[in-house]
């Protein structure tokens, strides 16, 4: 977590309780309290009215507010849209974390923009019917953990003549083309990019060897290619 989201997630950590103390601010962010400490020093040098010391706990002082976080109607919409659409076609992880930040933007719109985006007359079928099968749905989830990680992946792929092969890739990330996803990653055999249908990997693991950036075998440097 970079330390600007860091510190965001604290204020906010504090703002919802009455009183915040640093072992249960560094077990919520992940960090030491020390850590916990030291920003809490920042922010208030930054002036942010936060009372209460170590040892003890923290809250905000008597009538600060932050300003809540907006959105018009049309925004709302969309973003009701964008998760309807998405989720089917998301791993469970992912698709459960958008629902649940749909959910908490719901949460502080003002009623009549909140019965407004609800009432969205845009749906999309559940995965069931589009034919994203749970493996392929778990193997979308250790992909793109795995191209986060910049881990290498083994795997077993049956392409368009159904013949089987071996591979050990980059994953350098997933892409959604309507009706299936594909993996975009640098291959060890073939000393080149290629793309594989997430649906026709029979089997795959993560593993633990990491790769690193190398000029002429990145995600940029593919997206170039292809614009070309």
């Amino acid at each position: 977590m970079r330390r600007a989201d860091r510190l965001f997630h604290l204020v906010q950590l504090i703002r919802g309780r009455r009183l915040s103390t640093a072992t249960f601010l560094a077990e919520r962010l992940e960090v030491s309290e020390r850590t916990v400490y030291r920003d809490v020093a920042d922010l208030q040098r930054q002036g942010v009215p936060i009372e209460g010391e170590a040892g003890v706990g923290y809250r905000f002082g008597a009538g600060f507010e932050l300003p809540p976080l907006m959105f018009s109607q049309d925004e709302a919409k969309a973003l009701v849209a964008a998760v309807r659409l998405s989720q089917p076609w998301l791993d469970a992880p992912l698709a459960l974390a958008a629902e649940d930040a749909l959910g908490k933007m719901l949460s502080i719109l003002p009623s009549a923009a909140r019965a407004a985006a609800e009432s969205l007359a845009v749906y999309a079928p559940p995965a069931s019917y589009n034919g994203l099968t749970a493996p392929v749905r778990n193997h979308l989830q250790q992909l793109r953990e795995a191209s986060g990680l910049r881990r290498k992946v083994h795997m077993d792929y049956s392409d368009v003549k159904d013949a089987t092969s071996q591979r050990t890739v980059h994953p350098l990330g997933c892409f959604y083309w309507g009706r299936v996803w594909t993996l975009v990653a640098w291959c060890e055999v073939r000393r080149d990019f290629r793309s594989f249908r997430i649906d026709r990997i029979q089997s795959l693991l993560v593993l633990d060897d990491c790769f690193q950036p190398v000029a002429g075998c990145t995600l940029a440097d593919f997206l170039r290619t292809v614009a070309c």
